[in-house]
């Protein structure tokens, strides 16, 4: 299978074309911005998309820079944020982030990772998107629940911890795929291949995918 890593990126590429962007590849597309890549990201954390999109466009419609979303209330953002999973932290995190950038950091996001994961609530899933799609670093692979799970049902790699995938899959994905990775991957896996009884009829690697873990399948 890793000998036709390039084949694979590209069939789950052409499975992927008529679904939407995630919603960090579509802010990052749309703004060119890392700060609101980042925030965007924070937001999304346990929350679907759909609820992550409209959240970022009241919260920017309000204030879209460290400067402004600092000058708000916790209660504001709260609201602003609303319905998103953990809201109460994430306004607080959120708040506090925008004070470290201003302080620390001339009001910019730091196009560093190591920079970046100095920031509270920070991991490396939430770096390696803002790198990716904030900065268009083509040296980092953003590596979620999606994109873990599908790796190791493919046989691409075989690994524990979502960390541990995202190294591996350094060592051998082509850096002219890096950007595509987590935003087809998870397109990918939330629509076919799904964490439970995947669409393994209606998916083009069918007769390629070894299926690891894969009980139960469409």
């Amino acid at each position: 299978m890793v000998k036709n890593i390039e084949l694979i990126i590209e069939l789950i590429k052409k499975q992927t074309e008529n679904y939407e962007n995630a919603i960090i590849t579509e802010i990052g597309d749309l703004t060119k911005d890392p700060f609101k890549v980042l925030i965007s990201c924070l937001l999304s954390l346990r929350t679907k998309d759909a609820t992550t999109a409209l959240a970022s466009k009241r919260l920017f419609a309000a204030a879209d820079t460290p400067e402004k979303i600092f000058k708000l209330d916790v209660k504001q953002i709260e609201e602003l944020i609303y319905p998103v999973g953990f809201y109460k932290t994430k306004a607080g995190r959120i708040k506090e982030i925008c004070g470290i950038l201003i302080e620390n950091y001339n009001s910019k996001v730091p196009n560093d990772e190591n920079e970046l994961l100095k920031l509270k609530g920070v991991g490396r899933k939430t770096m390696n998107i803002v790198m990716t799609y904030g900065f268009k670093s083509n040296n980092h692979i953003a590596v979620d629940t999606h994109v873990h799970r599908i790796s190791n049902r493919l046989g691409i790699v075989k690994t524990s911890k979502p960390e541990e995938t995202e190294f591996e899959l350094l060592k051998i994905i082509p850096k002219k795929y890096n950007y595509d990775i987590n935003d087809r991957f998870v397109v990918f896996g939330q629509n076919i291949c799904v964490p439970v009884s995947p669409f393994c009829s209606k998916c083009k690697l069918n007769k390629n995918c070894k299926k690891i873990g894969v009980k139960n399948s469409r």
